[in-house]
């Protein structure tokens, strides 16, 4: 009987519990020399990409469960139209944190002020003066400065847009990869089913 698993669920297995390696095919322009990469070329990419890379093109001291090497392997086949080697790193960074993209759940914008002080009456807000007007006080014109609070949006409606657009993103990667492991049929022991995480999880919260 093979074991049935969405493919959030295969995925954490093939790299969290199984510690498949993600195979990182190397650039067009750059010769293979012995075996993987040279360790220049590996931390500038780990530079370039922020996160760490599987490097090696085996894992030692250990099995790896041949499904895992083949959902591995899907995952270092991302296309570059969504998002290629970027993605594939992100899918299974992810996976073995057991992690999905924070798409900020419950987060509302709120207008607040730019800068706040302290002091021993309490905390108040900056303010900043944009301009003069003459007043008329006690018999006298007198000049007053106008005081205005800077304002702000936090966080920002666009740091919301854009942490959801990463979390389709990383849908349709995953998506894809199942969709990769359904029609390639080489995995013995697991069998992926049509499980999915949500597509907009905050479909039921303000539209950002």
């Amino acid at each position: 009987m093979k074991r049935a698993l969405g493919v959030q669920a295969a995925l954490e297995w093939a790299f969290r519990v199984e510690k498949a390696q993600l195979e990182i095919p190397p650039p067009k322009d750059v010769v293979e020399e012995g075996f993987g990469f040279g360790l220049e070329y590996v931390l500038m990419q780990r530079g370039a990409l922020g996160c760490k890379v599987d490097g090696g093109q085996h894992k030692m001291g250990s099995y790896t469960h041949a499904d895992a090497e083949v959902i591995a392997a899907t995952v270092a086949g991302m296309p570059d139209s969504l998002g290629g080697i970027r993605m594939a790193i992100r899918v299974a960074e992810l996976a073995r944190a057991g992690l999905t993209p924070d798409w900020m759940p419950g987060v509302v914008p709120r207008c607040v002020p730019v800068e706040t002080k302290r002091n021993q009456h309490g905390e108040r807000s900056t303010t900043v003066v944009v301009g003069t007007e003459r007043v008329l006080r006690r018999g006298k014109w007198r000049t007053v400065e106008v005081l205005a609070c800077p304002v702000t949006w936090r966080p920002h409606p666009e740091q919301i847009v854009s942490a959801r657009r990463g979390y389709k993103e990383w849908w349709q990667a995953l998506d894809w990869v199942r969709d990769g492991l359904v029609v390639g049929g080489m995995m013995r022991d697991v069998d992926v089913t049509a499980a999915m995480p949500k597509v907009r999880p905050w479909k039921r919260q303000p539209p950002f």
